[in-house]
């Protein structure tokens, strides 16, 4: 089988859906012969992953950048051309002009862009339900990130079930059995962009309301880049509060270490498609509390404690829980790292390699 991946989320800034294209090319290219898969727009490799930046040089990121806007703008059928060269094209949500002339498929992440629109820019918003009105009816298959991602998108886009599989994504190697890292005083971490979905107002106000006792003992570690709309928080974050620090950016060679080495790790969102990194925590064997929404109680499973995340009062409860009990701290951080062996990316290219396959030879 010879499959073209649209990896057009390299060239651009991204986290989550970055690092699935990044990870899953890998992992596919781990488990096929070299030649079987290549890249649109045309670059040769994947290279570190970079969530800041494009990961290819200058001239092939604005040659594909151009090449992407002219075919979604214009309308032009520039791959149909080469479709001949490929049983299976693999979409991004980027394109909205994918060939026709050969069986199509994409990745459904999550659908928030309908579910909670406003926790969105409107560009992406329009962008997405675009694509998913367009091009994921005609799909010969599509791949859900979670048994929560694939009901809902059935459930909004009146998808045919028969051609909607759910494979999990996976945790990149590094996560399992890092080195923690040390730091001056133990610490509760948070991983993520800033901005309105992941809900970090809800968690500096838990952890500002917790006992002192706990915020002298413990420090609140916030890392991400800064997205959008969320100027309050980045105030309250910037602001020099005792025992919160925001780290920012996070280069993927020291998450894992920055992860392994936190009490526990707090993700309040408020829907996730999958949860990445609720299944990093999982997987370097960290306790999690999270919120009981969407995907997240399929990811973590027993290895988590679960919130309602527009709870502060539930959040600070919990944090306090973890806290003040080692014996709670080392059974979930047990459960933790059986549950993540669920979420390998061998696993993901195996389940994927057969799904394509089975779409190829339809």
């Amino acid at each position: 089988m010879r499959l073209c991946v649209d990896a057009t989320p390299l060239l651009l800034r991204s986290a989550g859906v970055k690092t699935y294209i990044h990870s899953w090319v890998e992992a596919l290219r781990r488990a096929t012969p070299a030649p079987a898969i290549s890249l649109f727009p045309f670059f040769s490799g994947t290279g570190p992953l970079d969530h800041e930046k494009s990961m290819a040089p200058g001239l092939p990121t604005f040659r594909g950048l151009a090449l992407l806007h002219a075919m979604n703008y214009l309308h032009l059928p520039a791959l149909d051309w080469a479709a001949g060269r490929w049983d299976v094209f693999h979409s991004s949500h980027q394109l909205q002009n994918p060939p026709r002339s050969i069986p199509l498929t994409t990745t459904i992440h999550d659908m928030t862009c309908w579910l909670m629109p406003e926790l969105h820019r409107a560009r992406n918003v329009e962008f997405s339900r675009r694509f998913g009105e367009s091009v994921m009816p005609r799909a010969a298959g599509l791949i859900a990130v979670s048994e929560s991602t694939r009901r809902d998108a059935i459930r909004i886009l009146r998808l045919d079930p028969e051609r909607v599989v759910t494979i999990h994504s996976g945790v990149d190697a590094r996560f399992f059995n890092p080195v923690p890292a040390i730091r001056a005083r133990p610490y509760f971490l948070f991983v993520g962009t800033i901005e309105p979905r992941k809900n970090i107002g809800t968690l500096l106000d838990a952890w500002l309301a917790l006992p002192a006792g706990i915020r002298e003992e413990y420090e609140l570690v916030v890392a991400g880049p800064k997205g959008w709309g969320e100027e309050q928080v980045m105030a309250r974050l910037a602001a020099g509060i005792p025992g919160i620090q925001r780290l920012g950016y996070v280069s993927e060679e020291d998450l894992p270490s920055l992860t392994a080495g936190a009490t526990a790790f707090v993700y309040p969102s408020l829907y996730e498609g999958f949860g990445l990194p609720v299944a990093q925590a999982l997987a370097a064997g960290v306790p999690v509390i999270t919120s009981g929404v969407s995907s997240l109680p399929e990811v973590a499973g027993e290895a988590a404690l679960f919130v309602d995340p527009h709870s502060a009062a539930e959040l600070r409860c919990a944090i306090e829980r973890i806290a003040l009990s080692p014996s709670l701290r080392a059974d979930l951080a047990m459960k933790a790292r059986a549950r993540a062996g669920l979420f390998r990316w061998e696993e993901c290219a195996r389940k994927s390699l057969a799904f394509l396959e089975y779409v190829a030879g339809k």
